[in-house]
Parts: structure tokens; C-alpha cells; sequence
């Protein structure tokens, strides 16, 4: 795992978990790929931040699965302020230099394994 992708992942997760709106338009390319319950596309990093305040998600790291240089799979305790307890997810992350250009929320890490690997695989043969 390369130094630049866990450093951009840990500051994305320390944003994200602060609720830090600053903080979290820092950690996240213009644009970048989301995706999740709700549905995925590309988000400005103010429209991330926006989601970050408006979700009031906390994605506690569990384990890390490095697939490359730039991509890793976290598996995750996700919380609202509405939830009982946590809620066991994966995201698939891709960074781009020192931020996150992609975070791609699944439900299990099984899932977000298959589709690390697929992106690998067709960043590799283009």
C-alpha cells in the first residue's frame, strides 16, 4: 500500500468523522465518484461536504484491504444520528495523488472486494 493512498484515506475518514466541512472538501478530488444507498456519480468537494453535514455519517476503519497504489477497500461501522447502533459496510476508495477521488460505499466487504478487483483489472488493460 502506498503511503500516499493510506495518508489520503485516514484524512478522508478524520474529515468525514469530524464532521469538518473545510477538512473535508480538502480530502476530495474536484470531482469525486461516489457511490451509495442513495446512488453514484461524480460530487464537486462542496457537494461532499454538504452530504458529510447533511448525513451526520461516522465510518469507523475495522480492517484495510490495499489492491493497489491507489486503490484499498475499508471495512467499516457506519453510524447515523438516527441509528441504533452501527451498521457493518465497505468502501472502495481511490486516491489521486494526496485526496480521494472515489468512495464507494457498499453493503459487505465481500462486495466491495469484487468491485476493487474489477476496477483494478480495467485500469490495467486500458
Amino acid at each position: 500500500m502506498s503511503h500516499a493512498l493510506e495518508a489520503a484515506v485516514v484524512t478522508w475518514h478524520e474529515a468525514v468523522n469530524a464532521g469538518d466541512l473545510d477538512r473535508s472538501v480538502a480530502a476530495v478530488t474536484d470531482p469525486v465518484v461516489v457511490l451509495g444507498p442513495k446512488g453514484a456519480g461524480p460530487l464537486t468537494p462542496a457537494e461532499f461536504a454538504d452530504w458529510v453535514q447533511r448525513s451526520g455519517i461516522t465510518l469507523t476503519p475495522r480492517s484495510w484491504h490495499p489492491i493497489s497504489d491507489r486503490l484499498m477497500v475499508v471495512e467499516q461501522d457506519a453510524s447515523w444520528p438516527e441509528s441504533q447502533g452501527p451498521t457493518r459496510v465497505a468502501t472502495v476508495f481511490r486516491a489521486t495523488e494526496d485526496k480521494v477521488s472515489a468512495s464507494l460505499r457498499l453493503p459487505d466487504l465481500h462486495s466491495a472486494l469484487e468491485l476493487a478487483y474489477i476496477c483494478r483489472e480495467l485500469a490495467a488493460t486500458e
